[in-house]
């Protein structure tokens, strides 16, 4: 089993969201000593929660601070960018950083209507365009030709050099899961945005439908997935109020930076509230290190994965590094 980490700079109550930023490069740091195989950032915009905007200039910042984990993006939104822009970018970071790059790439917008419209004026046709995007990208980072009569036939992405970029499929979706088939490319499916439904299946057409590729002859899964673990369960439900009440306010269509327990604990939940809160536990990858790790391990096997992806929320930055170390240790014989 290997363990990655997926990182959103969550924004914190009582501290100004660069902040959040330097603590995602920091936290790189540490879990690279503790052995994890790659660290992942997110791209969100003109959320009030999650500040990483901009994955390929943080992702150089780590790049540079560490030796050995993998660093990727988790992901690009491709539809708000050029194909070839994004593939001299992650060219540049593959140049920095041999061997160590993985460029994750999604269709979703991670923003609002507004915002995506303002990143790219064209948003509402650019989707439909995304499965030419991914061709295209995966021509550039690697190097190959794009076919007679594209284009983009014979431009290249610089610099080039021995190593490629590895290109990531991300969804929460079947639409996803059979276009990382259709194009051989490693897929990780979004537990954490759907809670789990709907993997079973995408993963199931992922393997179905998979076309083998150079780079990835066989199909390469991955789960990323919401679990907090402390000393123990008690610490770790304690931990988890401040997402457990983000949670419920996004249900609502509240967005803000992420609560301390403390704050929570002076905000009563409502009967229905109480009733909500209980459902959100019920899902939770939450506890002890070993509870955590036999769900993580119970997950896996049931859906036959390799790799783990762990996002971990916390309003103290020491809490999140506790707990993926807790993880790692749990890990570390298998």
């Amino acid at each position: 089993m290997r363990l990655s980490v997926l990182d959103q700079s969550v924004a914190v109550t009582g501290r100004s969201a660069d902040a959040s930023i330097r603590e995602t490069l920091a936290l790189a740091q540490h879990c690279e000593t503790l052995g994890y195989q790659r660290f992942w950032v997110s791209e969100h915009h003109s959320h009030p929660t999650i500040v990483g905007s901009a994955p390929e200039v943080l992702m150089a910042a780590i790049a540079a601070t560490t030796q050995r984990i993998r660093i990727g993006s988790a992901g690009v939104m491709l539809p708000h960018y050029s194909a070839l822009k994004v593939a001299e970018q992650f060219r540049v970071l593959e140049a920095l950083a041999p061997g160590r790059i993985d460029l994750g790439v999604g269709r979703a917008p991670g923003s609002d209507g507004r915002t995506a419209q303002l990143l790219n004026p064209q948003t509402r046709s650019a989707a439909d365009h995304f499965p030419l995007q991914v061709r295209e990208l995966q021509a550039w980072v690697s190097g190959t030709e794009l076919p007679e009569g594209h284009p983009g036939r014979g431009v290249t992405a610089e610099p080039r050099g021995p190593t490629a970029p590895t290109l990531w499929m991300l969804g929460s979706s079947n639409y996803g899961a059979q276009l990382a088939a259709h194009y051989g490319l490693p897929y990780a499916f979004a537990w954490f945005i759907t809670d789990g439904q709907g993997a079973e299946e995408a993963i199931a057409l992922y393997r179905e439908l998979y076309r083998p590729s150079v780079q990835h002859p066989q199909p390469q899964p991955a789960l990323c997935l919401w679990a907090l673990a402390a000393d123990t369960e008690e610490d770790a439900w304690h931990h988890f109020s401040g997402r457990e009440r983000w949670k419920m306010d996004r249900n609502r269509g509240v967005l803000g930076a992420l609560q301390s327990p403390a704050e929570v604990a002076l905000l009563p939940y409502s009967p229905s509230e109480k009733i909500q809160a209980e459902q959100i536990r019920r899902s939770a990858l939450v506890g002890s290190g070993a509870q955590v790790a036999e769900k993580l391990r119970h997950l896996a096997a049931a859906l036959e994965i390799e790799e783990l992806v762990v996002i971990t929320w916390a309003h103290d930055p020491a809490v999140r590094r506790r707990s993926y170390e807790l993880l790692a240790a749990q890990f570390r014989t298998d």
